[in-house]
């Protein structure tokens, strides 16, 4: 005979952005509208439970042939999203967008994640372990993410600072500035903001690039997907700086991608 299934029991916690969310607990049919949480979600052996993803969800491999791919961060399908009938949504409050988290809000529980430094990130991944139902792997990946950051912070103490321009666009340029997660990760690494008096993302020019003088560029391999070949577009502009090619993913994913990031950030140093 059959045993009936028990349907999981509700569970009301606080996610990120303050907000009060009751998910079934544990949840059953997760969809996660953000790459680095997708990824985190696989890593801590929830991947069976990921059932919707979106396109840039890139790691690993196999989430978007498991998975159901849901549009982009930021246009949803909602109709797919439907037909998935999640039982929690994953998301980001600066990675998606407020008219589509607030639509599907109205339908299912939406827990949103808001990540601005290691600390946001490391409580993003103990809460998303604990209402997935995968507590003491969260907890163990959090405590291996926060140590090495820990024996980051004390190979570097004694360096000086170094000045970094960190872009992440081209045409118009566009930089990573106060208040954004890379910002924190670079300071964490031992690097200085060149245009740390301005905030987010703003748009610089070529001449505002040359006044700052950063000892060294960094171009990220995303969101725009910077290569060899714009090196001496960059050292026409500040011929005295170290120009080079970075991976965008180490220093802008904030999931289990983390883990990688410290011993990246050594050997850049």
């Amino acid at each position: 005979m059959e045993l009936p299934i028990i349907p999981s029991l509700p569970l009301t916690v606080t996610d990120q952005m303050g907000r009060r969310v009751a998910v079934p607990f544990p949840p059953r049919r997760i969809v996660s509208l953000v790459p680095s949480q997708t990824e985190l979600l696989f890593d801590l052996g929830l991947g069976e439970k990921v059932i919707g993803v979106t396109k840039f969800c890139v790691h690993p491999p196999e989430a978007r042939t498991k998975a159901t791919v849901i549009g982009g961060t930021k246009n949803f399908d909602f109709e797919k999203i439907a037909a998935l009938k999640p039982d929690l949504i994953i998301g980001n409050k600066e990675e998606n967008y407020q008219a589509g988290i607030e639509q599907l809000a109205a339908d299912y529980p939406v827990w949103l994640s808001d990540i601005s430094n290691l600390p946001e990130a490391l409580d993003m991944i103990r809460r998303v372990g604990f209402i997935a139902g995968a507590k003491e792997k969260a907890e163990a990946l959090a405590a291996e993410i926060d140590a090495s950051f820990v024996a980051l912070a004390t190979s570097t103490k004694e360096a000086s600072p170094v000045s970094v321009a960190y872009f992440i666009w081209r045409k118009p340029y566009m930089v990573a500035t106060t208040g954004t997660f890379i910002d924190a990760i670079l300071s964490r690494a031992g690097f200085t903001n060149a245009f740390a008096k301005q905030v987010r993302y703003p748009e610089i020019t070529a001449e505002q690039l040359a006044a700052a003088a950063p000892q060294r560029i960094f171009l990220s391999s995303e969101p725009y997907p910077f290569g060899e070949k714009h090196l001496a577009e960059f050292q026409a502009i500040c011929p005295d700086a170290e120009i080079e090619i970075v991976d965008g993913e180490l220093f802008s994913w904030y999931g289990s991608r983390l883990r990688k990031s410290a011993a990246y950030f050594s050997q850049l140093r």
